[in-house]
């Protein structure tokens, strides 16, 4: 067994990714997350086309009609002839918008030359509330995982863990930012997965951590984490990498639909791993030693 010192290399992941979080936070209030329809109100339409329809001819008809679009996108492969078309605003009747789409497409292509799969409307207000509530979820979910951990082992094991899950989560945000994906419901629904993967990685190590700490009383607090970190990495590393190859493959031939889902996915992963060797179990050891101090 390699016994690696991860736990004295706190300092330099500790700055690495106090420059990432600050960089999020710049980013986020100069330019800010690209919200969804489901974050900023509109009207989101899934269409399937009979015969062969090009992106650009699909777009000409829309903008000849003066169809303010803010994204157009084509859905799996060509011959499917599906496209998810986005439509933002805060003024105007949504379902009159949604309606004109239809007649535009009916005008150009013919009646009954294609289909609407899905027309999810969304309004404003209902939008900034689903916004609202998004971040709420993540709020409630950490705060959930804190009291678990406060209860299921010590209370100095909380602080460290619930410093890695808002880690990950800050930094899926500003790769978000800064790559201006869409961020909608199906990001927070992998956000949320993502804090439960990660958490389970941490718990993983903190039994270990228990467990020598119980077979050897005298062992310091830097030696435990260390060891319990090497004993446990190949279980990290075959796991992780399980979790990652699906994710990979699913963010590069999923399609368009699940792409963003899968880019957090895969970030996550990669962060989810990162913060609990180099963050939540090291920062265990300096809240024992801060409370035995303080006491």
């Amino acid at each position: 067994m390699k016994n690696i010192d991860y736990v004295g290399k706190f300092k330099i992941a500790g700055l690495f990714s106090l420059a990432l979080i600050i960089g999020t936070v710049v980013m986020y209030f100069t330019k800010g997350l690209n919200y969804g329809v489901d974050f900023r109100g509109g009207v989101e339409i899934q269409v399937k086309f009979k015969n062969s329809v090009s992106l650009g001819d699909l777009r000409t008809a829309l903008t000849e009609k003066q169809v303010a679009m803010s994204q157009l996108q084509s859905i799996g492969d060509d011959n499917q002839n599906e496209f998810l078309l986005k439509l933002e605003t805060d003024k105007g009747d949504l379902n009159a918008i949604s309606t004109q789409v239809g007649s535009v497409l009916t005008e150009k292509f013919g009646v009954g030359s294609f289909e609407i799969l899905k027309n999810d409307i969304v309004g404003p207000k209902a939008g900034a509330q689903l916004r609202v509530s998004a971040f709420q979820a993540l709020f409630w979910a950490i705060l959930a995982i804190m009291i678990y951990l406060a209860l299921r082992f010590e209370y100095k094991f909380a602080p460290g863990a619930i410093a890695a899950l808002i880690h990950d989560v800050v930094i899926i945000l500003g790769a978000f930012i800064l790559t201006q994906k869409e961020f909608s419901l199906q990001i927070v629904a992998a956000l949320l997965a993502i804090i439960g993967y990660s958490v389970n990685d941490t718990v993983v190590i903190y039994d270990r951590v228990r467990e020598i700490e119980q077979a050897n009383p005298t062992m310091g607090s830097f030696e435990i984490m260390n060891r319990a970190l090497n004993e446990t990495m190949s279980r990290t590393i075959i796991t992780s990498l399980t979790v990652l190859g699906v994710s990979l493959v699913m963010l590069f031939m999923g399609g368009a639909v699940i792409h963003d889902f899968f880019f957090a996915m895969t970030i996550g992963v990669i962060l989810g791993v990162y913060s609990t060797i180099f963050i939540a179990v090291p920062m265990t050891v300096f809240t024992e030693k801060f409370f035995k101090k303080n006491a």
